[in-house]
């Protein structure tokens, strides 16, 4: 229960960090793409505003005096509509106590309705400003001094409408707020999944030291004891002749060896699961080196009446550990020893496929289970635990072996053969 409120927690905070995550990306990205709009808008009538601004400037560089400026007094149009005013712009002309001077030319309607209570404001003065007349019409307007001493022009203000702009933006800016809550939507759902998904492999983790330490607890407390039981036994008759309690040290002997055994193969995984390990590897004699590593095998299985084959056909040169790929193949030759019996065979075989190396280990004896093969990898799994622990093992080597596989780029799988018994292939990288 504690453990299951641990990882909702944790589950949860997970869910958290990403949605944080997603609400600042999609904000990021909707006030980039909104600001972007507004200035691709706004910079059409900017750029009239600056070139009716320069037309002006020039007329009034180009004539000494300016009478008071009506649309005749405008250059005639040579080269197009660019070289007149822009039918958009109002011009507004300021003198110095802030009054407007050309009423008439802005047109009575206009002045009379929107013009008459407008103050001048030289706050922002060369400088492209937004403004609203009586809060339903939009403008963007550009105030400057004027330069001609002769009349009573103070400042000209221009001003162009841009109501289709703001619409446009407005509908944007909604568009934008109903995609944000929709992607907001999204983001929750997509957080929670991507939560439960960055907790699968934690609690899968959890769930595989948890059985870890529970099983090398278990697996280390057998030996202890019998070891502790022996050695009290020995106690409770100090008088007495070695030869007498020679069944008792024996068994207390073969317990420590095998719990030395068991120590090395826990370290082993320990260091393999921190990354602790590394390989050392060298170039060697693929064939050679089985030959080598078989060699006291074969004389075991004589002597356990058992047929020992070899079928070495891998006449090149490996780049890999030689000591893990030792501990590898002994592994498996000693599984194959365990549960095979008289007259049994064993055998490995070498050649080489795909580009890689293969070294195939066959043999005769009792064989595994189909359902029991996608779990023989697993530490500390057991197809038959009352007689793995009467052989010597716990469930480890397999795990190591493919451990030593995989950090080779390799593969092993395991098949039945079809007759009785089992197979390891082993496929390795030249």
């Amino acid at each position: 229960m504690i453990k299951e409120k641990i990882f909702r927690k944790q589950q949860l905070k997970f869910m958290l960090f990403n949605l944080i995550a997603f609400t600042v990306i999609f904000t990021i990205f909707g006030v980039i793409i909104f600001t972007q709009v507004q200035n691709t808008l706004f910079s059409k009538a900017d750029e009239e505003l600056l070139s009716f601004k320069e037309m002006i400037m020039d007329d009034e560089r180009e004539f000494d005096d300016r009478p008071q400026r009506d649309e005749n007094d405008f250059p005639p149009r040579q080269d197009g509509p660019k070289d007149g005013p822009n039918p958009r712009i109002t011009v507004i002309d300021w003198n110095e106590d802030g009054e407007i001077v050309n009423e008439d030319q802005i047109g009575s309607l206009f002045y009379d309705y929107y013009l008459q209570d407008y103050e001048l404001n030289k706050d922002n003065l060369n400088t492209i400003t937004s403004m609203t007349i009586h809060d339903l019409y939009s403008f963007r307007y550009l105030l400057f001094e004027d330069t001609n001493p002769s009349d009573n022009i103070a400042y000209t203000q221009l001003m162009i409408n841009v109501d289709a702009e703001e619409t446009i933006l407005t509908n944007f800016q909604k568009l934008i707020i109903l995609f944000s809550t929709i992607f907001t939507i999204l983001s929750i759902a997509a957080s929670y999944i991507l939560s439960k998904k960055m907790m699968e492999p934690i609690i899968q983790s959890w769930k595989k030291q948890t059985e870890f330490v529970e099983n090398a607890s278990h697996e280390l407390r057998t030996p202890l004891t019998i070891i502790q039981n022996k050695l009290e036994l020995l106690l409770t008759t100090p008088q007495e002749k070695i030869a007498n309690k020679f069944k008792n040290i024996a068994l207390s002997l073969s317990e420590t060896r095998r719990l030395s055994k068991l120590t090395s193969d826990l370290l082993t995984l320990a260091r393999a699961d921190s990354a602790e390990t590394q390989l050392m590897k060298k170039s060697f004699h693929v064939d050679s080196f089985v030959q080598k590593v078989c060699a006291p095998y074969i004389e075991i299985a004589e002597s356990q009446e058992k047929h020992f084959w070899l079928n070495l056909n891998c006449d090149f040169t490996i780049e890999a550990d030689e000591v893990r790929l030792h501990q590898l193949l002994v592994i498996l030759l000693d599984n194959a020893l365990k549960y095979t019996s008289e007259y049994d065979s064993i055998g490995i075989k070498t050649y080489s496929e795909d580009h890689k190396i293969v070294f195939e280990l066959s043999d005769t004896g009792i064989g595994i289970k189909e359902e029991n093969m996608k779990h023989i990898f697993d530490r500390f799994y057991r197809e038959d635990k009352a007689r793995s622990r009467d052989s010597g093992g716990v469930g480890l080597g397999l795990a190591i072996a493919q451990w030593i596989v995989s950090k080779h780029d390799g593969s092993i799988k395991v098949s039945q053969n079809q007759n009785k018994g089992t197979t390891f292939k082993v496929k390795l990288p030249k």
